[in-house]
């Protein structure tokens, strides 16, 4: 006869489980046997649970239960043995998931949208009334995106230019061109590479960021407390970091193109003898003002895309631990992703610029 109590908080235990499955083995009689419920204290759904598996998932042979034991019993009963079978989806079932997905897409979209242009309508609030805006979220989203990120994309700058010079000269040499991988490196990095490698770094050390601080407020709870407060999520959350971002992005990209410029100069006066004064001297000639002009306002569009996507993801957190991993997983790729979109179709628009 089995006795005292027959909970989750008890048998979770691990040292009361092992005594009770040592006792049913024993019993030995599953359903067969007579049993006696009646000197239990409490039982739940997974003390009825483990009396229903031991009986073999049947009732036994004679039994003795209060009613709200037998009311538990029979609520185990009443589950399914085993989960219903999921047969091959036709062709209707495809396009049913085909259809879901397209709308799913389409939500993302409307969503995305409507953050946009919520943010015009919040630098438009900003512009009316500049002393009520949130300057201490943008001072505070300045330092932690920009000053704090100049280590790591100055090293990985620098390292790119060593990299990109190095395999330059092997090909420069062959040829008898070795001055023109001031044309090379100043061209790829001054318009391409540094403001493209300042947006993916960014995208993943600060994206994600974004996404999970605004994704952590959402699963405490702090964003349903701002609104009833009535503070705009918008105004003091998404607005701030897209202006820091958008502030802090070209000089970011200008902070990574000097250490990639630096590598690459170091690297062309070892390899090839190309001394830093030359360098100097020929880079202002090969390379025209309009392409650090154009890498700059790219860099902006670069900065306030990222916020933006990362806000994006952050507000559609649900209130759980794992949807906050998805949100943040989903930011950084979806960062990447749309900052080398951006980055090809201003170098097809604006092909003759700078050549």
């Amino acid at each position: 006869m089995p006795e005292g109590d027959w909970t989750a908080a008890q048998l979770s235990l691990p040292a009361v489980w092992r005594q009770v499955a040592a006792a049913l083995a024993g019993t030995g009689g599953g359903a067969t046997a007579g049993w006696d419920l009646r000197r239990i204290g409490a039982i739940d759904y997974l003390g009825a649970l483990t009396f229903w598996e031991h009986w073999g998932r049947q009732w036994p042979a004679h039994l003795e239960a209060s009613d709200e034991q037998r009311a538990m019993l029979e609520r185990v009963a009443a589950l399914p043995q085993t989960p219903p079978a999921r047969g091959p989806r036709g062709f209707l079932g495809q396009m049913d998931d085909f259809g879901v997905g397209v709308l799913g897409a389409m939500a993302q979209v409307r969503d995305f949208l409507r953050l946009m242009g919520q943010l015009l309508l919040d630098f438009l609030r900003l512009l009316r009334a500049p002393q009520a805006g949130p300057w201490r979220d943008f001072s505070g989203s300045l330092y932690r995106i920009g000053a704090q990120a100049l280590p790591i994309t100055a090293l990985v700058g620098f390292l790119i230019g060593v990299v990109l010079a190095y395999l330059m000269s092997q090909v420069l040499r062959q040829f008898g061109a070795e001055a023109f991988i001031v044309n090379i490196l100043g061209l790829a990095l001054i318009r391409e590479l540094g403001p493209l490698l300042g947006a993916v770094l960014i995208a993943g050390r600060s994206g994600s960021a974004i996404t999970a601080q605004i994704g952590v407020m959402r699963v405490t709870e702090e964003l349903d407390a701002m609104r009833v407060l009535g503070i705009a999520p918008g105004f003091r959350l998404v607005m701030p970091r897209a202006l820091a971002l958008g502030i802090a992005m070209p000089l970011i990209a200008a902070w990574t193109t000097l250490a990639a410029l630096l590598g690459g100069m170091l690297a062309a006066d070892i390899t090839l003898g190309i001394t830093p004064a030359f360098f100097l001297e020929a880079l202002p000639k090969v390379v025209r003002v309009s392409n650090l002009t154009l890498a700059m306002g790219k860099s902006v569009l670069f900065g306030v895309s990222i916020a933006l996507i990362a806000c994006h993801f952050g507000l559609r957190v649900k209130p759980n631990t794992e949807s906050l991993g998805q949100g943040t997983t989903a930011s950084v790729v979806a960062s990447i992703t749309a900052v080398i979109l951006i980055d090809a179709l201003i170098a097809v628009l604006f092909k003759s610029v700078g050549l």
